[in-house]
């Protein structure tokens, strides 16, 4: 008889890999598949048929099983028991003592945006990886659940958890309570590797493998002195204040030594396409400012395109706290400045603007 006269069935060992395979009758006994997946009938195979809901159901050797009404994927292995367990209260056998998490989720399709978790009595729940082992031989029947995955990190010894994988710095800090006003040094802990330096805005895996802790220290701290606190040598505008804060940067309102007032704004991110990622930007401020208006911009230290050539319009300088800012010459051309509207905020939008512009983005 040819294969197309025969009935297709698919059949798996206990990797639940299932192969085709063809049988001669559409009724057949649960010794007649054991027979075409390889197991004489001394063997004592034990056949489990996977109903579509997963549900593995034991298949007699005499027992008859009609193709056309039912699942045609079994389960066949040399054992000499099944062993029993439930996932979400639905219940599975297993004609092995030890299943692992990846078998688990398959049997009970388990999706991959779930954490399977063994419920346990005397003890916390624990959750079962792919490749851990669990003992279905134990007393009792073992019982597991399906929950919303979650992925952990401490920072600054508080337990957090996150429905993603990936988080930034910035958001960890956040939720964490972190001043980001504030100069940090930033440090990732993994398990069996050194420390690893970490900006405010980059972005930690939870899900890679080690992921531990996150700390925050202040920068610049030596000899037991206290950090100082960021300058507020003169104000600007409420809300200046409020969107300077906003941010997430540390800045301050100091006199340079050239006798003029700057908003510096410490570890600005650049865009690409430049020969730094990270800058103090400054605003010169003028004391009649928001009748007078914002101007230029300054940027310590200097930078250059990352093709090596200067960007034009930047020799104008700034000299704060001893050091000399690039200045870039920027101009409002169409819009003058409008002291009831334009504020710090506009003027950044304007710094940003340009800094884009000049690398083509």
């Amino acid at each position: 008889m040819n294969e197309l006269n025969k009935s297709e069935v698919f059949i798996a060992a206990l990797n639940l890999e299932f192969k085709q395979a063809f049988i001669n009758d559409d009724t057949p006994t649960g010794t007649q598949i054991a027979r075409i997946a390889g197991f004489l009938p001394d063997q004592m195979a034990i056949v489990l048929q996977q109903l579509p809901s997963g549900v593995l159901e034991d298949i007699r050797p005499d027992e008859v099983v009609n193709l056309n009404d039912t699942s045609r994927r079994f389960i066949v292995v040399e054992s000499d028991r099944t062993y029993f367990f439930s996932v979400g209260g639905e219940r599975y056998e297993w004609p092995c003592k030890v299943i692992n998490g990846q078998t688990i989720r398959k049997l009970a399709n388990v999706s991959d945006n779930l954490t399977l978790m063994q419920e346990l009595v005397d003890e916390p729940d624990r959750e079962v990886e792919n490749a851990q082992t669990v003992n279905l031989g134990e007393e009792g029947v073992e019982r597991f659940v399906a929950r919303k995955a979650v992925w952990k990190l401490k920072v600054q010894g508080i337990p957090l958890e996150f429905d993603k994988p990936k988080v930034t710095v910035r958001e960890a800090a956040e939720r964490a309570g972190i001043d980001l006003s504030l100069d940090w040094k930033v440090t990732l802990t993994v398990v069996g590797q050194a420390s690893q330096k970490k900006t405010i805005n980059d972005t930690i895996d939870l899900s890679a493998p080690g992921i531990e802790k996150l700390r925050f220290t202040p920068n610049d701290v030596g000899n037991g002195e206290v950090a100082a606190a960021p300058r507020r040598n003169f104000n600007v505008l409420p809300v200046d204040v409020a969107y300077l804060d906003r941010l997430g940067l540390r800045w301050e309102t100091c006199l340079g030594t050239d006798g003029l007032r700057y908003l510096l704004i410490h570890d600005y991110e650049l865009p690409g396409g430049y020969s730094h990622q990270h800058v103090q930007l400054a605003l010169q401020v003028p004391a009649g400012y928001p009748v007078e208006p914002l101007d230029s911009f300054y940027l310590y230290p200097p930078v250059l395109l990352s093709s090596g050539a200067l960007p034009a319009n930047v020799q104008l300088t700034a000299h704060i706290d001893g050091l000399g800012f690039q200045g870039w010459s920027r101009h409002r051309m169409t819009t003058p400045w409008n002291a009831q509207a334009d504020n710090v905020i506009s003027q950044m939008a304007l710094v940003e603007g340009c800094l884009h512009s000049e690398v083509g983005q």
